[in-house]
């Protein structure tokens, strides 16, 4: 990652003409990993596509790699290439963002938003904020569809997908809104029975209190001796739904793995207690997906940074009025 940061220091110091030709090529590059093509990026773009040719040698040239790999047929990222996309394509989210805010700065927000959400998440974390929102906004109207399959933001006409997971998908554009980790959590009650684990080995003798999704367990992930880890925990109950085993494990049924998102609250009122926060993999952080845009209405930025400013206060997530 380190030579995008020297590209974009590059960038920000050149010239005028300079930097505003790089950033061209930022986004004719970005362009290109989205449409699959250069001829469907020269169309988009209006230009010919040895222009787009040229540019994304120039790209390349100047950092030094590789960023696709290109043949008659196919075109494909490269390991490079896709680290590349995923902070040019923020780069782009922020400039139109900014750009945007200032043109309508006296413009209002206004037309029908579809967002989807994951079905818990979106109970305790988006449903209770949307009547302050649309109080801010009185000229939007929002379809809230919560579940726990991943939507197809463009195909389905989402303007708005939540989701729990690093950005995958190069045609969508994340804005992340919170960090989150997961966390295994006991009650004080259980762990008074039975002990507290101190090594993942030690998860054998437990109730280890699993979700199951269309009859497969899921397993845990750790982080153990420097590398992510996944095991299949037993125990004497699964289920399919999360908010049940939140709910078994405040009543000392065992424990469970689940996103401080859903159980700060109760970890911060003493009603759970993480066990193995040493071996805590890496979270899966809360990101707002949209289709890319040229431009992006209001609407949506208006939610997205309604939503990041809602987490972003102190003690939002330790808050006990989304427990309900």
């Amino acid at each position: 990652m380190h030579f995008i940061c020297a590209y974009l220091s590059q960038v920000m110091h050149r010239p005028k003409e300079n930097g505003v030709g790089k950033f061209r090529e930022i986004a004719t590059f970005v362009e290109v990993a989205a449409r699959g093509s250069l001829s469907a990026a020269a169309r988009a773009q209006g230009i010919a596509p040895a222009m787009i040719g040229r540019r994304l040698d120039a790209l390349e040239g100047r950092l030094g790699v590789k960023l696709l790999q290109r043949t008659t047929r196919r075109l494909a990222l490269t390991d490079e290439g896709a680290a590349f996309l995923e902070d040019c394509q923020r780069i782009l989210a922020d400039m139109e963002e900014a750009e945007s805010a200032v043109s309508a700065r006296s413009a209002h927000a206004k037309g029908h938003l579809l967002v989807s959400a994951p079905a818990g998440f979106g109970r305790q974390h988006v449903a209770p904020l949307l009547p302050s929102f649309l109080a801010e906004h009185r000229e939007v109207t929002v379809n809230l569809n919560l579940n726990d399959r991943v939507v197809d933001v463009v195909g389905e006409g989402v303007d708005v997908a939540i989701r729990i997971a690093a950005l995958g998908d190069s045609s969508l554009v994340g804005v992340k809104l919170a960090d989150n980790a997961r966390v295994v959590v006991a009650s004080p009650a259980y762990l008074k029975r039975h002990g507290a684990p101190r090594t993942l080995a030690e998860l054998a003798r437990h109730h280890c209190l699993a979700i199951s999704s269309e009859g497969s367990q899921r397993g845990w992930t750790f982080r153990e001796d420097g590398k992510t880890v996944t095991l299949k925990v037993a125990g004497n109950m699964v289920c399919n739904d999360g908010a049940v085993l939140h709910d078994w494990a405040l009543a000392g049924k065992g424990l469970a793995w689940r996103s401080m998102w859903e159980v700060a609250a109760q970890i911060e009122a003493g009603r759970l207690v993480t066990v193995l926060d040493a071996y805590a993999a890496p979270g899966n952080d809360i990101y707002a997906v949209f289709a890319q845009r040229r431009h992006l209405p209001l609407r949506i930025r208006a939610f997205v940074d309604f939503l990041r400013r809602a987490y972003a206060q102190p003690n939002y997530w330790r808050s006990e009025i989304k427990q309900g």
